[in-house]
C-alpha cells in the first residue's frame, strides 16, 4: 500500500498535468480572442489616425468615411476620403477620393524592397480657381501633399488610377467655367526603381482620358521620380474635343464662341535636372466663330478675330494652328514668340501642321540644355 507522500506527489503530478492541459487550451483561445480584438479595433484606430493627420493640415480640413483592413494582403483601404479648404469660398471639395487600396507590393520583396502598390478607384480633384487664389494670398497655408503622403507608411512603387475626373472651376464666371478631363485611368510603374535598369528614366507611365468636348486624351512617357526633382520625357495627345464646350472659357477671357469646329492638341515635354524643353501644338479646324444671337459689339470682335483667322488659316486643310516651343529652368519656362508666330503664318501658308506628335524631343535635348545652363 502507497504510502501519504506518494499519494500525494500522485495527486500533485495530476494537478500540474490538469493545469498544463487548461494551459494549453486556454493560451490559444487567449491569442485567438486578442488577434480578434485587435482586428475589429484596428480598422477604428487607423481611421483616428487618418483623420488626425487630414485634421492638423494648417488651412484645411478632411476626413475619411470608413477604413478597411486586409491583414493578408497587408493593405488598408481607405474609403470616402475627402479635403477642403477651411475659408474656401465654394463647397466643392479639393479632393474627393472615393476608394483608396494602399498594399505591400510582395512582388518587390523578392527583389529586397519594401514599398507599397496604391490603386485609386474614381478620385476627383477640383482645382476651383477663387479658392486657389486664397491660397497663394495665404502664408499659413501648409503643404496637402506631403500630409497625403504620411498616410503611406512606405515609399510607392506602383500607382493605379482607375476612372478619375481632374477639373479647373471658376465659380465666378459668367457662366461658370468647367474645363475637365474625365474617366482618367493612369498607371505608373516602378516609380522607386525597384526594377533595376540602366536607363536614365526607369519609371514608365501611361494614361488615358476623355477631355470636355469628348476629346480622346492619351499621354504616355518615363520618369525618374526617385531624384529631388524628377526627370522625365513626356508626349501628350488631345484629339478630336469638340470647340463648343470650350465656349464659356473662351467668352469669358476672349470675348468669342465658336459655332463649330475640333480642337486638338499636341506636346512633348522632357525635363532634365531642373531644365524643361518641349512644344505644345494645338490646331483647329473647321472652326466657325461668328454666332446669330451676338450682339453688336460681339459681332464686330468676332469679326475682327474672324478676319485674321481667315487671313492665317490653311485653305487645304481648314486648319489654324501654331507650334509653341517652351524652354528654360523650370523656376522661369517661357513660350517662344517669334517662332509661334512664324509657325502660325507657317501653317497657313506654307506647310500645315500634322495631326500628331512630331517626335522631335527627348530626353538628350533636355540634358544638353541644362549642360549648357550650368
Amino acid at each position: 500500500m502507497p504510502s501519504r507522500a506518494v499519494v500525494k506527489r500522485k495527486r500533485n503530478d495530476m494537478n500540474i498535468k490538469r493545469t498544463l492541459k487548461k494551459k494549453r487550451i486556454w493560451v490559444p483561445v487567449a491569442i485567438i480572442v486578442l488577434l480578434v480584438v485587435v482586428r475589429i479595433a484596428l480598422p477604428y484606430v487607423v481611421k483616428n489616425y487618418v483623420n488626425r493627420v487630414l485634421a492638423d493640415i494648417p488651412g484645411y480640413y478632411g476626413k475619411v468615411q470608413d477604413i478597411d483592413i486586409a491583414l493578408i494582403r497587408g493593405a488598408y483601404v481607405i474609403e470616402g476620403l475627402a479635403l477642403n479648404r477651411v475659408d474656401a469660398e465654394s463647397t466643392v471639395p479639393f479632393l474627393d477620393f472615393e476608394k483608396t487600396d494602399i498594399s505591400i507590393e510582395w512582388g518587390a520583396l523578392f527583389k529586397g524592397h519594401i514599398v507599397s502598390e496604391i490603386e485609386m478607384t474614381e478620385p476627383k480633384f477640383y482645382y476651383v480657381f477663387e479658392d486657389q487664389q486664397q491660397v497663394e494670398q495665404n502664408p499659413d497655408y501648409d503643404d496637402w501633399t506631403k500630409a497625403l503622403t504620411d498616410l503611406v507608411p512606405i515609399d510607392i512603387n506602383n500607382l493605379k488610377i482607375i476612372n478619375g475626373k481632374a477639373a479647373f472651376l471658376q465659380l465666378n464666371a459668367e457662366p461658370n467655367i468647367d474645363l475637365h478631363f474625365s474617366e482618367i485611368n493612369l498607371s505608373a510603374n516602378n516609380l522607386r526603381n525597384v526594377v533595376q535598369k540602366s536607363l536614365n528614366l526607369p519609371s514608365e507611365i501611361k494614361a488615358t482620358a476623355v477631355s470636355i468636348g469628348g476629346g480622346n486624351v492619351s499621354l504616355s512617357g518615363k520618369m525618374d521620380l526617385v531624384k529631388k526633382i524628377p526627370d522625365m520625357d513626356i508626349s501628350f495627345k488631345l484629339e478630336q474635343a469638340n470647340a463648343t464646350a470650350m465656349n464659356d472659357f473662351t467668352k469669358h477671357y476672349a470675348k468669342l464662341d465658336f459655332d463649330s469646329g475640333s480642337f486638338n492638341l499636341y506636346s512633348e515635354v522632357a525635363i532634365a535636372n531642373g531644365f524643361l524643353t518641349g512644344y505644345v501644338k494645338p490646331i483647329l479646324k473647321d472652326a466657325k466663330l461668328i454666332g446669330e444671337d451676338d450682339g453688336f459689339l460681339s459681332v464686330l470682335w468676332e469679326g475682327f478675330v474672324g478676319f485674321f483667322k481667315f487671313i492665317l488659316k490653311n485653305k487645304s486643310k481648314n486648319t489654324l494652328a501654331t507650334n509653341v516651343p517652351i524652354e528654360g529652368d523650370l523656376n522661369n519656362v517661357k513660350g517662344k514668340v517669334w517662332p509661334t508666330i512664324f509657325n502660325t503664318v507657317r501653317n497657313g501658308w506654307v506647310k500645315a501642321f500634322e495631326n500628331q506628335v512630331d517626335g522631335k524631343v527627348d530626353f538628350e535635348d533636355a540634358v544638353k540644355g541644362s549642360e549648357e545652363i550650368e
